[in-house]
């Protein structure tokens, strides 16, 4: 795997694209539009809507390179290739947590897609890369930046 390369799902690569189209047609308008107002108030120099404006206007512009960027450098997960005996990018895992004693399922993801408010953890985050690998059954202890902790593996799906 290339250091460079943006790993995602079909999923995330749909989602970066749909932001990518969001951006490029109904941001970009709507962002003109406040600089057409702005301008209309007259001197540039103390116009705070205008400067407003136009720092919106940079940081959509960032992004959008950025989100080009990772277009170009995407390689996506090929979902037939996600097995079910082993943890690996694109694996939904369902865990047992020790330290909370509760069940949790996560889905192995590339780390530009990593959302782990939504299940979604990253290959290379402390939790992900201990699981790559393992089997239904396995426990597996992770040291993490909250301590040390302990997950049991209950399955293993796409």
């Amino acid at each position: 795997m290339n250091q460079n390369e943006v790993i995602l799902t079909k999923e995330g690569l749909k989602k970066l694209e749909d932001e990518l189209n969001h951006r490029k047609t109904k941001v970009r308008k709507e962002i003109a539009e406040k600089l057409k107002v702005a301008r209309g108030f007259g001197d540039l120099s103390e116009n705070a809507e205008y400067d407003e404006a136009k720092n919106e206007q940079a940081q959509n512009e960032d992004r959008i390179l950025k989100i080009e960027d990772m277009l170009m450098k995407a390689e996506t997960i090929d979902e037939s290739n996600i097995s079910k005996d082993e943890v690996g990018l694109g694996s939904k895992v369902k865990l047992y947590d020790y330290s909370f004693k509760e069940e949790v399922e996560y889905t192995i993801v590339g780390s530009a897609e990593a959302d782990p408010i939504n299940g979604k953890i990253s290959n290379v985050s402390p939790v992900g890369n201990a699981l790559l690998g393992c089997k239904k059954g396995e426990k597996i202890k992770v040291d993490t930046p909250g301590g040390l902790d302990e997950y049991e593996i209950l399955d293993i799906s796409k």
